[in-house]
């Protein structure tokens, strides 16, 4: 044998070895990484949703985390920076789901010279304990809705749709409101039989597209009003006229989240963009809106009110004049104002960037405005937009609020970890996604404890607040109790940056003592 067919007899058994040894080393891999799953996983779990739906790479986010409370003074520390919610904000609701410690040690991450920043005012004789009381409660559409809705809460869920949100998520959400005591709001899409499930009270919007109460040619339905609210479970309606993310702009509802369940609920086809009109076609001023809130309570029998975003304020004038006109049984029952930082399953950047007043302008506005038109006591006052934490609840509530919305903050409860796949349906925690893999990752029963302990755990965090203020149960705050950090970075008293205002005819007398 020639010294050339030996030379290649050899090459070709080292390409062998070479190919054996790579075989070898990706068999081992795949070995290994076959026991860490087997090791690290554990699919039947059903508290962490992330670590059910990516059992491997899932666990080190938790691992991650942790680590990073040791090693952020090496590199940076995000408590305070992300958005639109950092890291402080989150790990309190998840603390609070969980209903675990809520205490932290050293001192705060949160720096106290931000311009706009909140201080509340402690009181040098807090209320005791044995003083404490519960929320007092609230009745809407007292004197003019057939069947007025009383209610205790401060702190409910937001209008979030079924379609927005997965069977699961709507499921949990009915079921932890029920338990704590809140309503949820349907949101847009319709009422679903998930929304029933948990035997919650029911706040039914209706958005322009009117889901769930339409008629074949989109218009509303007075008969299917009647079906809805001949439920014993839905207490008021909300009429919808705009939402924070994207003011002037309907629902976006992707196709790819049109399952043939979520199409039969809001009475479309199944597969196909759900775009909401960006109007109701039938309120075009307040004489308008006034006559559909008449309607529709007259209707149902049920308390009615609306929900906006404040941008022009003259036809909030006009609005209260034309219920002092009409007569005061005409106003609506509540005014749900969103803020322009509001969250959205979708929107254009362009809107949910640059449209309407954030809350800390829209809030007192409006709160001041009816008071001066003497219609406190007859509107209630419900707000939303990013308030999550006791503090700014107890914000809103000081501010003038009678109730506080939240939607994302539920939605951390449920598990999410603000991925911002909520419009792809790729959400990784199976709280926005219709994807049977991903939604087996929530365990309804399990968040449904969650969302419970939030709300809880909620309330008696802001009624620490309302206690370290001196009154005994959180609707006795007032803007005398809040400060707000000015340009220069001090304090100043948000009574004397916002002042509370008196009734026109008071103001009237007042003016002719003068």
């Amino acid at each position: 044998m020639d010294l050339q067919a030996v030379a290649a007899i050899k090459g070709f058994a080292v390409t062998v070895l070479q190919l054996f040894s790579m075989l070898f080393a990706f068999g081992l891999v795949v070995l290994v990484l076959y026991v860490a799953y087997m090791y690290l996983s554990d699919v039947s779990q059903t508290k962490q949703a992330i670590r059910r739906n990516f059992p491997v790479l899932g666990r080190f986010r938790y691992q991650f985390e942790h680590l990073g409370e040791f090693f952020r003074q090496y590199f940076f520390s995000l408590d305070r920076e992300e958005m639109p919610f950092n890291r402080a904000q989150r790990s309190w609701v998840y603390r609070a789901a969980k209903n675990v410690d809520s205490t932290v040690a050293f001192g705060s991450t949160r720096p106290l010279n931000q311009p706009g920043d909140i201080v509340f005012l402690n009181h040098p004789f807090p209320t005791l304990s044995k003083d404490a009381v519960p929320p007092r409660e609230v009745t809407l559409g007292e004197g003019v809705a057939r069947k007025p809705y009383t209610t205790r809460s401060i702190f409910n869920i937001s209008g979030m749709s079924f379609g927005a949100l997965s069977v699961p998520a709507v499921t949990a959400l009915s079921k932890g409101a029920a338990k704590a005591g809140i309503w949820m709001n349907t949101g847009e899409g319709g009422l679903s039989s998930h929304h029933l499930s948990g035997g919650c009270d029911i706040v039914f919007q209706i958005g322009t597209a009117k889901y769930g109460v339409r008629d074949a040619e989109g218009n509303l339905s007075d008969e299917k009003l009647k079906e809805v609210a001949a439920l014993e479970q839905v207490k008021m309606f909300e009429l919808k006229l705009s939402q924070g993310a994207k003011p002037g702009k309907g629902g976006i509802l992707p196709g790819i989240k049109v399952t043939p369940e979520i199409a039969h609920v809001r009475g479309i086809p199944a597969g196909m963009d759900s775009i909401s009109p960006n109007g109701h076609p039938e309120i075009r001023d307040v004489d308008g809106l006034l006559d559909m809130v008449n309607h529709i309570r007259e209707v149902t029998g049920k308390p009615v009110g609306f929900k906006c975003v404040i941008g022009v304020s003259d036809w909030l004038h006009d609005l209260c004049e034309a219920i002092q006109r009409r007569g005061i049984e005409s106003a609506p029952d509540f005014i749900n104002i969103d803020s322009a930082d509001g969250g959205s399953g979708a929107a254009p950047q362009s809107l949910m960037d640059y449209m309407g007043l954030p809350l800390n302008r829209s809030l007192p506005l409006v709160v001041d405005l009816i008071t001066q038109y003497g219609l406190r006591e007859r509107i209630k006052i419900i707000c939303a937009g990013k308030l999550l934490t006791p503090s700014m609840v107890a914000w809103a509530l000081a501010m003038g609020a009678d109730f506080v919305n939240c939607g994302r903050g539920f939605m951390f409860a449920l598990g999410c970890i603000q991925a911002m796949q909520c419009n792809k349906n790729t959400c990784p925690t199976g709280v926005t996604t219709h994807n049977p893999d991903l939604q087996q990752g929530l365990d309804p029963m399990d968040k449904a404890e969650r969302v419970y302990h939030y709300a809880r755990n909620m309330e008696y965090e802001v009624g620490t607040i309302a206690h370290s203020c001196g009154v005994p149960e959180p609707r006795l705050l007032r803007r005398a109790h809040v400060e707000v950090i000015s340009e220069r970075g001090v304090p100043m008293p948000l009574n004397e940056l916002v002042p509370e205002v008196k009734p026109k005819s008071v103001i009237a007398s007042d003016r002719g003592v003068n």
